[in-house]
Order: structure tokens, then sequence, then C-alpha cells
């Protein structure tokens, strides 16, 4: 495994050098401050003061099983980061912990500042609704990884009773990731209970979060788990992971569920889907928390940040 890990690098190293060196250069010559969104190595290289964003350290746990591409980046550029940065934006308060346990260098540069649902999943949708789904399934949405746990949301959805599959089956949204084999064997043994259709446009993603009976997000990890503040906001009845960042989001306004237990999963979709009554207050409550969040409150949060690291 190590093997494979040091020739993919090697494969990778080059032209993200490169990509790396040339935005250096025009940073240093043209910008007083940087914030670096999809590159620690970038930091490093610059003169100029910079403000880091860490979504989260997935990649530092072998148990999430991360995309190796990735994970040797991140492993070999993060640390650096940190020492070079004037201060770092952490999106969830379980990023931060995470970021200071493993960096203590980070304590004192790190700002929390949560993120918000896009306005494009608000708007109106006409030419796809005819190739949706009719209301009333289970919606699962995310990239097709070890880390979503969608094959332990299988075996908790083929637990419930036959006649509330066949009332609500599973439809999964999200791109092709890696090590997927567990994931669409699994997914595929429901037949004809599943439908899984790839990645969608934002539009249709918002009419499959208000047409779902339920949505399921019981992922293993999160730096800040998006896809269950887009549901909250599209009034869906939530059932998500009781770790990392996920009760930051969902607040009282979900059903949390030990993503580790099968048995506890199909224990949450089953209160949802045994009361319509606790699916319209959970959306209710949904709806009002995910409110709470706004682009514009997170956007002047960062212009201060990228201000003080400026006049610093």
């Amino acid at each position: 495994a190590t093997t494979e890990i040091y020739s993919l690098s090697l494969h990778d190293a080059l032209p993200i050098c490169l990509w790396n060196v040339r935005t250096a250069v025009a940073v240093n010559r043209d910008c007083d401050v940087f914030l670096s969104s999809s590159s620690y190595l970038t930091a490093v290289l610059l003169r100029v003061p910079t403000v880091v964003i860490v979504y989260d350290l997935v990649t530092f746990d072998r148990a999430m099983r991360p995309n190796r591409r990735s994970a040797v980046i991140e492993r070999f550029t993060l640390g650096s980061a940190v020492r070079r940065a004037s201060a770092l934006w952490c999106i969830s308060q379980a990023t931060s912990a995470a970021l200071k346990e493993r960096f203590p260098k980070a304590v004192g540069k790190v700002a929390v500042v949560p993120l918000a649902v896009s306005p494009a999943l608000s708007a109106p949708i006409t030419s796809e609704l005819d190739g949706l789904p009719p209301p009333g399934f289970v919606l699962a949405v995310g990239t097709l990884e070890p880390r979503k746990n969608l094959p332990r949301l299988v075996a908790a959805y083929a637990s419930l009773p036959r006649a509330l599959q066949d009332a609500h089956p599973l439809v999964v949204v999200g791109a092709r990731g890696w090590r997927m084999g567990p994931t669409v064997a699994a997914l595929r043994s429901l037949g004809e209970r599943c439908t899984i259709l790839g990645q969608v446009s934002d539009a249709a993603l918002a009419e499959l979060y208000r047409r779902c009976a339920a949505f399921c997000y019981p992922s293993l990890g999160e730096g800040f788990g998006l896809p269950v503040l887009e549901a909250m906001a599209g009034g869906a009845a939530v059932v998500t992971s009781s770790v990392s960042s996920l009760p930051e989001v969902g607040g009282d306004a979900v059903e949390y569920v030990d993503p580790g237990s099968a048995e506890s999963i199909a224990a949450g979709l089953a209160r949802l889907l045994n009361s319509p009554e606790r699916r319209a207050q959970l959306g209710e409550l949904a709806r009002r928390r995910a409110r709470s969040f706004s682009w514009e409150a997170t956007a002047a949060k960062v212009v201060d940040l990228l201000e003080r690291a400026a006049g610093d």
C-alpha cells in the first residue's frame, strides 16, 4: 500500500507543483492577501498574508478510507500551511478541534465560519420534473465513497418491514467516487427498491429534497455536512449521524442515529416513516434552523478575516 501511494504521488507531483508555483508567482506579484480555498501547497509558497480554508481532516483518518491522491497531498502539505498561514478558516467546530489536536500551532489562528445553502437550490424546476421519482421516497445524497456509509444504510433499509420499503423506495444521488465496489453492490442488491440517479442539477436536487419522505445521511465523518443543511432548507425530515460536525448543523431539528449501527439507522428511519406527524414537525424545525445559516454572514466573517490578515 505504501508503494502504491508513493507511486501515485510521483505521478501527480509535477503538474500539481507547477500549478501552485504559477499561482504563487501571480499572487505574490499582484495581491495584498490571499484566500487559499483549494490547496495547502499554495500557502507555503506565498509571501503575502494568507487565509487557508480547512474543510476536514478526513485524509488523516485511515478508517475513513480517503482518496489516495488527496491523502498523500494533504498529509505532506497541511502542517506547513498551518505554520505559514495568517489565519485558518475551519468550516465547523469539529474540524477546528481535530486540526488543533493534530497541529498545535493552529491554536490562536483558527476561526470557525460555517457554510450555507446555495441560492441555486431555490431555483424553479420545469423540464426535469417528469424524470424524477414521485414523492414519498427515502433520499440519500453524497459522493459514492466509503465514509458515506451507504452499505450500512442499505442494510438498515433492507431490515425495515417490506410494506414500508414498498411505500418508500430508496433514491440515491451522487457522483462516482472511489472504492465504490461494496457501495454499488449493496445498492444493486435492493433491485427495484433502489434508484441510483447519479449527479443531478441543483434544481432537480432541490425538488428531490422537497419530495422525499425522509432524507438519510449516516456519514461516518464530515467537515460540515452540507447535504444535511440543504435537505433541512428544503423542509425534509432528516436522519443523520450523531458524530463529527453533523450535530452542529442539525441542532434539535433532525433525528440522530449511530452511524456504526445498522439497527440504529433502521430505528431512526422507522420512527419517521411510520409517523407523518413527526416528519412534518421535523420539516418545520429544519426550515427554521436552516435559515440561521447564510452566505451573507459567512462572507462578512471571511472578509473580516482577510482584512485583519492584510492589516497584520
